[in-house]
């Protein structure tokens, strides 16, 4: 088995351990986090051994981590700060369904019953969260996370740090720009504009 650290210790990080546990391939060292009330503590059984820093990479020797953080801005910030001192594993539930020819990228967690469809491609760091679908010619950029059970139809393309939230439906073809949040619940039929809240059935757009 591949030896990995995980970096976060909150509830996300519960999932994760979870899902590189029952894949069989991967033997979960420890834990780091930034905040020092935590150390100390475990996550599932994994201790938490002091920060999500270089120096504690260097002094444990870590080749293999994954980022369990669930903001996708703290997780785009982590990876810039210790990009090119690991390598990043990704996860992938047994339960979970991925069409041949699937593109995952490093670091992205794919949780139980997640479905993705033909030619659809993932980018890094992403959270493809419990049973949540992504349907035929998807694009999903860099560090989104898409929460249970959000369905995406065909051909939607959905910009690097979106945050889908829980429940939520998207029409084919369309585009959800750059940083933007969609609404628990909430069902997408037009485009998305970067870096807005869109929320309601229909989903309306509004500065964040």
């Amino acid at each position: 088995m591949q030896p990995v650290w995980i970096i976060g210790a909150g509830g996300h990080a519960k999932v994760v351990i979870d899902t590189l546990r029952i894949s069989g391939d991967f033997d979960v060292l420890g834990v780091l986090d930034d905040d020092p009330m935590r150390f100390g503590i475990e996550v599932l059984g994994v201790p938490v051994v002091g920060e999500a820093s270089l120096e504690s990479i260097d002094r444990l020797n870590i080749q293999q981590a994954i980022i369990a953080v669930g903001s996708n801005r703290a997780r785009a910030a982590v990876a810039g700060r210790l990009a090119d001192r690991v390598s990043w594993a990704t996860a992938i539930h047994p339960t979970a369904h991925l069409a041949p020819g699937v593109r995952i990228g490093e670091g992205t967690v794919v949780f139980a019953g997640a479905i993705v469809q033909p030619s659809s491609v993932i980018g890094h760091h992403v959270i493809l969260n419990t049973a949540c679908s992504v349907d035929h010619d998807g694009s999903i950029g860099d560090f989104v996370h898409i929460a249970p059970g959000v369905r995406l139809a065909g051909n939607v393309q959905v910009g690097a740090g979106v945050l889908l939230g829980i429940g939520c439906c998207v029409i084919p073809e369309r585009t959800i720009g750059a940083w933007a949040t969609i609404g628990a619940g909430s069902v997408v039929v037009d485009d998305v504009p970067p870096d807005v809240t869109a929320k309601g059935i229909p989903a309306k757009s509004s500065k964040t």
